[in-house]
This record gives C-alpha cells, structure tokens and sequence, in this order.
C-alpha cells in the first residue's frame, strides 16, 4: 500500500465544520477505486489472522471501510450510531470532542462475550468519539478488542485517551 499516495489524496478543508477546525476528508480517497482498493487492502494486510469476527463502525465515515474490512476479514459488521437511528434497544454513550458533545448508540444484542471486536473509524482527533465506541463495545466483555483509524491527527494527543492495553492502530500521521 502507498500510504503517502493515499496521504496526498486526503483533502484538507478549512474551518469546517467550525472555525479553527482543519478538517480532514478522505472522501477524495474513497471516491478514486484504485486508491479504496488499496486501503481495503492494507487495512486487511494490517488485521489478518488475528481472529478478528466482529467490525464495528462508527457512524457515519466508519460506514464506509468497515464493511470492506469485515467482509475481507470473514466478520460481521456492526453499526454505532447517533441517537435514535437504531430500531432496537440500545446502549449509549455521551462525549465530548473538539467542538461540543455527542452520542452513540449500539444495539444491545451486537456483540457477544467470544467475539474480537475492531474498532474502525476514518479519523482519531482528540480520540473522544473512540473512546466513546470503546465504552460501548466493552460493554459486551469480549474477548479482545482493537481500536482502527485510518488517520491520526497526533497534535490532538487523542492517543493519550487510552490506557494501552487496547491497541489503537492509525496508517497515515498528521
């Protein structure tokens, strides 16, 4: 996989969603099929053979390459959710990132104790919207659970969030 091809073709948008915020937006990456291709690929090369059987994405960018990480993987695909989106009972979680609050929801019956769950979403920033997902998923008391980004905004220390017995795995720095 050429991460720094992938890198440059991360668009950067200023002031959005709020002023101040440089915004990364990797749907110049998702829309080009030889680049998608390529991260599905070295997303997959990344997390073979760790016996992973759920992906759970994070709404709404990690929609986009934790299903193709699933199916590579033979895994099911879970969704988190903002409030209300998810028809069955739920379990949610509140937290703050860069500019306010949020919350997810996952279907209480997502998940199952011998599962190996990854994490994914397209972006850690200040790591509060992973953390959150991390609450939720170890609700469940899995086996293992892994922590996916497809970019990591460093600057913003979301890395320091977590305790280090979760592995939190980024391709491309900024």
């Amino acid at each position: 996989m050429d991460i720094q091809k992938i890198k440059a073709a991360i668009r950067n948008v200023p002031d959005f969603p709020i002023p101040g915020i440089q915004f990364k937006d990797l749907t110049t990456v998702f829309k080009d099929a030889e680049l998608l291709k390529e991260l599905g690929d070295g997303l997959y090369d990344q997390f073979k053979g760790m016996g992973i059987t759920k992906v759970v994405g994070i709404e709404s960018r990690g929609f986009i390459m934790g299903p193709i990480l699933a199916t590579k993987l033979d895994a099911g695909f879970v969704t988190l959710r903002k409030p209300g989106k998810l028809p069955a009972e739920t379990y949610c979680e509140t937290y703050d990132k860069e500019y306010g609050t949020d919350t997810i929801e996952i279907h209480r019956d997502a998940i199952e104790e011998d599962d190996i769950v990854l994490i994914h979403d397209d972006l850690l920033a200040t790591g509060g919207t992973m953390l959150a997902a991390q609450k939720l998923v170890e609700r469940f008391n899995p086996k293992k659970v892994i922590i996916s980004c497809i970019v990591e905004l460093e600057f913003l220390e979301g890395r320091k969030l977590f305790d280090g017995t979760t592995p939190v795995e980024t391709l491309i720095k900024f």
